[in-house]
């Protein structure tokens, strides 16, 4: 059975606007790959925009899509983290931040209004969005000695692994990603020699 290998992101930052009885909504998306990058995210717009009343925003993380948080900031419980994470949802996905930045007209809005409001500016930012699909991938670190070289750079090769650093000394190292689909696949190719020393490092 295969293992559910992709997911939905965006590929740069985006914007979207929308304006009701004077009250104007910024949103802005981001691409995020941790919790403490989309708190640096929030963190920088809340400088930038400091003169705002509210930076309500909501985010996913991780492929499995198990990280996430909706935060109203003042709003109304429910009228904006909310609308804004129904919107990641709606599109299905993950590694996302959204940041909808108000500033108040004067007129309140309601709990309805508020909702749409939230809603329509998010929905806008990722309508201006790129969204693309990417891969969920494996790292390993391989350690051999120098005559094993050929055999691990022709796996590298015929398997068509990502390379991320390499170390070639009279002890050698290796360190890439591979498709989750296709990782025992490659894994076995290596155990085969016994001179190689295999380490998972992480899934990303």
């Amino acid at each position: 059975m295969l293992f559910e290998d992709t997911y939905r992101t965006i590929n740069k930052v985006s914007e979207g606007i929308f304006k009701d009885r004077g009250s104007k909504f910024i949103a802005l998306a981001y691409p995020v790959v941790s919790e403490s990058e989309a708190k640096q995210k929030l963190s920088e717009v809340r400088k930038k925009f400091h003169d705002a009343c509210h930076h309500c925003f909501a985010y996913r993380i991780g492929y499995d899509k198990m990280l996430w948080r909706a935060n109203d900031d003042g709003e109304p419980s429910g009228t904006a983290g909310k609308p804004i994470f129904n919107q990641i949802q709606s599109k299905d996905l993950t590694n996302i931040l959204i940041i909808v930045v108000r500033y108040f007209g004067g007129t309140l809005l309601g709990v309805p209004g508020l909702i749409n409001a939230y809603k329509t500016a998010s929905q806008e930012a990722l309508n201006n969005a790129v969204i693309i699909t990417k891969t969920v991938n494996d790292v390993y670190e391989v350690n051999y000695d120098y005559p094993a070289m050929n055999d691990v750079m022709k796996i590298v090769k015929d398997k068509g692994l990502e390379i991320i650093s390499t170390d070639f000394a009279i002890k050698c190292k290796v360190i890439f990603k591979v498709r989750k689909n296709d990782s025992s696949t490659v894994y076995e190719s290596l155990k085969k020699n016994f001179s190689l020393k295999i380490i998972y490092l992480r899934t990303e």
